[in-house]
């Protein structure tokens, strides 16, 4: 839905209200007018309920204001000594209509001294996790979203079974673009296998204010952009049903280019406007090696890979004779090798030649020798042109909109190229884009292979690693306890605050166990 379409359904919405409600808001001795006064009625609503003022904020934020409305329904009715059980349910399953039929139906006694406090155990821990669901939604959607590694693309910054607290405000919380949707859950309900949400209405875009903006070399957490799936209520064999933005799965890269770069790749090795990119010291790129053996000097590589702080570094076997290749180990580790007795050398894999898959499928690059591409800046410009189109077309098809908030329609006939009917020869985009990629450069998934991430495909900035789980560790080293309480950047290597915590826990504990015994004694 377009900011016009939500602004003519929010009108209607407090047309609604005004006919269902203004008898109620008459026999709370309120003014009749004050049912149709778009947000002063929801502040008036809320004195008439005996509820706070700051509650009419929650109404106004997405997927928390679906847990807030039946509450509201509920609380309206008791307010006016509709509290059984049936009007309870008859408020909820009619989305409210039910006081709409009390409105014009029943006698109204408003109840002006109306108890707020539960009745009864069952109806205190109905209240207690509803206010827990909606505090925890709030954290999740607009502060800290809890985040899982699940592959190895950014290896040895990022582990598989880290455990992150990603940031919404780093960059900025983005308001959820799907307005219906189950909190806390992403795409799926758990177990259950089928989708969370409703695919509309949709909400425009909008990203709240940050406190940075992306820098090169950042580890992002983003909505993979060409994301779909197979299984929502479909027959085998159809085509995926494309998900929302803030739906898509979520994936975790390093920004290697940020808008109006011109970025390529050589031999491995990402240039900015023709400069080497500069990685921080905790990002650790990683190939592929072939390591040749002489065949005659035994070499205890379980021993070696321990002491390298390598994990799951010996690939296979190659059919080479006395030939290991390594799928993923960095430059340092490459020159350990280069100096261990019966390794007679170690050749860093560069892929030649075009390799199929890469973006934009041209058949020209491959994952180690890339481009020059441009990174596309909003505001800015492009000729469109046969030989242009396909590093843009997903930009103009798929991730931006025309003027009336629509897709837009591109089509090629010969060398003309006509966007919503109109013949064009250049293209003016809309949004900010970023290119990812991942450390273990030879085993992650990412821009090079499908492209440019929009701005608003952008989740937030992994900043902190509460936990670490080795699924290869045995017992007490399941957990990697030197990567527990960890920052995901800053200088130099990484340190766990692990220990301080562990004090802080113990001198509050201890604190409160001296605060009780000394107020005990005030007492007797």
């Amino acid at each position: 839905m377009s900011i016009y379409q939500w602004f003519v359904f929010f009108l209607f919405v407090q047309i609604v209200h005004f006919l269902g409600t203004w008898k109620l808001y008459e026999a709370a001795g309120r003014k009749r007018w004050e049912a149709g006064i778009p947000i002063y009625n929801a502040i008036v609503l809320m004195k008439i309920i005996g509820r706070p003022t700051w509650w009419t904020l929650l109404l106004f934020i997405p997927i928390i204001n679906l847990i807030m409305f039946p509450v509201i329904w509920i609380e309206t009715l008791r307010s006016f000594g509709k509290k059984s059980s049936l009007d309870t349910f008859l408020g909820i399953i009619t989305f409210g209509l039910y006081i709409s039929y009390v409105n014009y139906t029943q006698k109204l006694d408003y109840v002006v001294d109306r108890s707020i406090h539960p009745q009864n155990k069952t109806a205190d821990t109905v209240s207690s996790l509803l206010f827990a669901i909606i505090v925890a939604t709030l954290v999740h959607t607009y502060f800290v979203q809890p985040y899982t590694i699940p592959t190895s693309s950014l290896e040895k910054s990022l582990l598989v079974g880290d455990f992150l607290f990603v940031s919404k405000l780093n960059y900025g919380a983005r308001v959820p673009t799907t307005a219906v949707a189950l909190p806390m859950v992403h795409d799926s309900i758990p177990f259950v296998k089928t989708k969370s949400y409703l695919k509309w209405p949709q909400i425009p875009y909008l990203r709240l204010p940050g406190i940075e903006d992306i820098k090169r070399t950042d580890i992002i957490v983003f909505n993979w952009p060409v994301d779909t799936v197979h299984f929502f209520f479909e027959a085998k064999g159809r085509p995926g049903v494309i998900k929302p933005i803030d739906k898509k799965s979520n994936y975790v890269k390093r920004c290697v280019g940020v808008p109006g770069d011109n970025l390529s790749i050589k031999d491995g090795i990402v240039y900015i406007d023709g400069k080497v990119l500069q990685l921080p010291e905790r990002a650790k790129p990683q190939f592929s090696y072939a390591v040749v053996l002489d065949g005659k000097t035994p070499i205890d590589f379980e021993y070696l890979l321990r002491d390298m702080d390598v994990t799951d570094r010996i690939g296979y076997k190659s059919n080479l004779k006395d030939t290991l290749l390594f799928r993923a180990l960095t430059a340092k580790g490459a020159a350990r090798l280069r100096n261990v007795p019966g390794i007679t050398a170690v050749i860093q894999e560069i892929t030649k030649g075009a390799e199929q898959g890469i973006f934009p499928q041209i058949n020209e690059w491959n994952r180690d020798n890339f481009g020059p591409i441009y990174i596309p800046q909003q505001g800015k410009t492009v000729a469109l042109t046969t030989e242009t189109l396909p590093f843009y077309q997903r930009i103009i098809t798929d991730y931006e909109l025309n003027d009336t908030g629509e897709k837009n329609d591109l089509k090629v006939t010969g060398n003309e190229i006509r966007l919503n009917g109109e013949v064009v020869k250049d293209y003016t985009f809309k949004q900010n884009y970023y290119w990812m990629m991942g450390d273990n450069r030879h085993n992650s998934e990412d821009s090079r292979y499908w492209g440019f991430v929009p701005e608003n495909h952008i989740v937030g900035k992994p900043v902190f690693i509460w936990l670490s789980w080795d699924t290869n560790g045995k017992g007490f080293n399941k957990i990697r306890w030197d990567r527990v309480f960890t920052t995901v950047s800053g200088e130099g290597q990484p340190q766990s605050y692990f220990q301080y915590f562990l004090i802080a826990l113990a001198v509050f504990f201890v604190g409160e166990y001296f605060w009780k015994k000394r107020k005990d004694k005030k007492n007797i």
